[in-house]
């Protein structure tokens, strides 16, 4: 017999919910090798599998039995063993007796505490026939589950029903009952077409048998033969399948043999925004659309089924005559809406509530009109187009097709702005500021959408702080964390100069008097800036460099952005790391000095040749700096300041700062000051790490 075997664990259950399909089955593997690690067996590729009726796993080359391992028992202290006459304490023969022999038997062991009675015994190494029943149970039973259900009359509970289980080494049934079912090596195929037991002779046959049972268990390779089929259907009609990564995981989660098929609707459907149809399509029915070459959606759709059929053409008409009732709903509520002005229904924002403190749907809007028009002119917005956009922006919330199909709200709107004769500034606007919808998500193109979905998101940001709701751990129900990002990649990446202290203020300015805390602006502002970490760290930027530009006080996200990009750049140089010590260690003396410091330092008291050295320099590095400064260019102002080095350490070496005489020592700390300030100008470097 090999020293390994290879391991299968099937749980068989009714229909998953296809969601956490896959997170569910790499828990259950994650558990499974916990508990072989914790047992001390080696094993080599193990894999999870995952089918709407059932989770697996494999695990290759799991060694038989573990290594046998020494194990030190301790007992009382060496001092604690023997009475004064020479005999054995209470305590060692307790201890004695706990391991089953005599006194005399232990030895004294040295430990980092002082000697102990005590005794090393060799321990046998777990067999894994014996231990992976328990190891499995336990790995289950960690299995994350959202909401639990029990079934028959026992007291089980997991997601669904559970109706057998798998649990072989090599061809050994491995012993163990769970969910009151003894494990054996009976698995099913798919529910049509193979809806009898199958016997798997051997752990290693698993993927060949459920494959010829119709049952594709690999969730990748079932993904991927999902796109590959759903792409080629596309193909063979000279279109392009759309295929999102969110949609393709649903989908492959909830066949267990897909087959692709063909549908198509009406073209007279087309005349519906296509974001309805698509939300209809895929939201609703699960179903991949496919554009031209223009990217325009075109009449037909791609459905996953879970069988293959004799007469695939009847599946398709199936799906088509289920389709067509959601498409008509669309279009119903798309005209219905069509004979009312999208104006018309803002006087029903007045009886919606946006949150109960802060007012309606009429009320935010006249805040973020207010705001918008202020903004227009800092983004070179025009200013009339903004507010009216600003107007209308929210009026589509009342629409019959958003009521329906909340995900086409700005959608909506721009449609029937256009459908009104609203300029193209302004249904440009409405559609995009409520982009970016999630991260990675496009950008308002325009300077009046900009405007428009900033003052949206600060209104928010603004109003929610205001009344003490900050959002903690993963509690946000207005997406404050996701506006605050928002708000960052508009400002950065749309290159506004726009301080985040100053839009709150004016943000806040909108409400009531007394309505929002006084220290609102400050609290979002800060809130806003934070954000910026998260921002920065799925670039690869240290917290480190971020730390020491926000710690200059400024608050203008692309501002933020320059520096911390120049910053970044010097902090890989050899003189940054010199410098920032230096810059801590000036910021240390300084902090500790009992004088107020303030003026420039006087070179008539300089009697060492290091701090006049210094002090020439920063004189030299004053006039390169001012230039540099001006244009933004920090980049080449630090690498100005990276030439203060050398004096910089020499002046450490040489001087000594805190000297007897107090004028000598107050014009010292006036040069360090100096030299301090030109740094925080762009950044307190002092805030860098070596990792930085």
């Amino acid at each position: 017999m090999s020293d390994t075997a290879e391991l299968l664990f099937e749980l068989g259950t009714e229909e998953l919910p296809a969601g956490p399909l896959a997170s569910m089955a790499e828990a259950l593997r994650q558990g499974i090798l916990d508990g072989l690690a914790s047992h001390g067996l080696n094993h080599g590729e193990a894999t999870w599998y995952a089918t709407p009726r059932r989770l697996a796993v494999r695990v290759q080359s799991l060694t038989r039995v573990a290594p046998d391992v020494e194990v030190e028992m301790l007992g009382p202290p060496a001092s604690a063993a023997k009475d004064a006459d020479g005999n054995w304490t209470s305590a060692a023969e307790g201890f004695a007796r706990k391991q089953g022999m005599s006194a005399d038997d232990l030895n004294i062991i040295e430990t980092d505490k002082g000697p102990r009675l005590g005794l090393k015994r060799t321990q046998p190494g777990a067999k894994a026939i014996e231990v992976a029943g328990e190891i499995i149970a336990s790995a289950v039973a960690g299995i994350p589950v959202a909401k639990r259900m029990r079934w028959g009359r026992s007291r089980n509970e997991f997601l669904r029903p559970v109706q057998w289980l798998v649990a072989l080494l090599d061809d050994a049934i491995l012993p163990m009952n769970l969910f009151d079912l003894e494990a054996g090596r009976s698995t099913r195929g798919h529910r049509f077409h193979h809806p009898m037991d199958i016997e798997l002779a051997h752990a290693k046959d698993y993927l060949q048998q459920m494959e010829a049972a119709r049952v594709m268990v690999d969730f990748e390779s079932r993904r991927s033969a999902i796109r590959a089929q759903v792409s080629a259907i596309a193909e063979a009609d000279g279109a392009i399948a759309v295929i999102s990564e969110d949609l393709l995981d649903e989908v492959t989660g909830l066949v267990e043999w897909p087959v692709a098929l063909k549908g198509s609707f009406d073209p007279d459907f087309l005349r519906i925004p296509a974001q309805a149809l698509i939300s209809s399509m895929k939201e609703h029915q699960k179903y991949f659309h496919a554009v031209n070459s223009a990217g325009d959606l075109l009449p037909m759709f791609i459905t996953v089924a879970n069988i293959e059929s004799s007469n695939p053409d009847l599946v398709a008409r199936g799906n088509e005559k289920v389709i067509r009732p959601r498409l008509s709903d669309a279009a119903f509520f798309f005209e219905t809406d069509k004979q009312s002005s999208l104006e018309s229904r803002h006087a029903r924002l007045a009886g919606v509530v946006f949150q109960q403190q802060l007012g309606t749907l009429a009320d935010k809007t006249a805040r973020i009109r207010r705001l918008a028009g202020m903004l227009s002119a800092e983004l070179h917005a025009d200013a009339a187009v903004t507010e009216r956009a600003a107007n209308l922006a929210k009026c589509d919330l009342v629409s019959e097709l958003v009521l329906e199909f909340p995900e086409l709200q700005g959608v909506a709107g721009a449609h029937y702005a256009a459908n009104d004769g609203e300029p193209d500034g302004v249904v440009t606007a409405i559609e995009q500021h409520y982009w970016p919808k999630f991260a990675g998500d496009q950008l308002p193109e325009t300077p009046e959408a900009s405007a428009v979905a900033l003052a949206d998101r600060l209104d928010t940001l603004t109003g929610i702080f205001g009344i003490g709701q900050i959002p903690t751990g993963s509690k946000d129900p207005f997406g404050l964390r996701r506006a605050a990002l928002a708000v960052i990649r508009i400002l950065i990446q749309g290159g506004s100069s726009l301080d985040i202290a100053s839009v709150a203020k004016q943000a806040y300015a909108g409400y009531s008097s007394g309505l929002l805390a006084d220290n609102t602006p400050e609290l979002v502002t800060e809130y806003i800036v934070d954000r910026l970490r998260s921002w920065y760290e799925d670039q690869g930027v240290s917290v480190d460099i971020l730390r020491s530009v926000t710690a200059t006080g400024i608050t203008e996200p692309s501002e933020i952005d320059r520096r911390v990009h120049a910053v970044k750049g010097f902090a890989q140089t050899e003189a940054a790391i010199a410098l920032a010590a230096a810059n801590k260690r000036v910021a240390n003396i300084l902090a500790k000095s009992e004088e107020t410091i303030s003026g420039e330092p006087a070179a008539e008291l300089m009697v060492e040749a290091e701090e006049t050295a210094l002090y020439r320099e920063l004189l030299a590095v004053e006039d390169a700096l001012k230039p540099l400064l001006a244009a933004k260019d920090y980049a080449a102002a630090l690498a100005a300041l990276a030439t203060l080095r050398t004096p910089v350490d020499a002046f450490f070496d040489k001087v000594m700062v805190n000297a007897e005489d107090p004028k000598l020592r107050r014009n010292r700390y006036q040069l360090l000051a100096s030299l301090r300030e030109k740094f925080v100008r762009i950044a307190d470097i002092a805030q860098l790490t070596a990792s930085a």
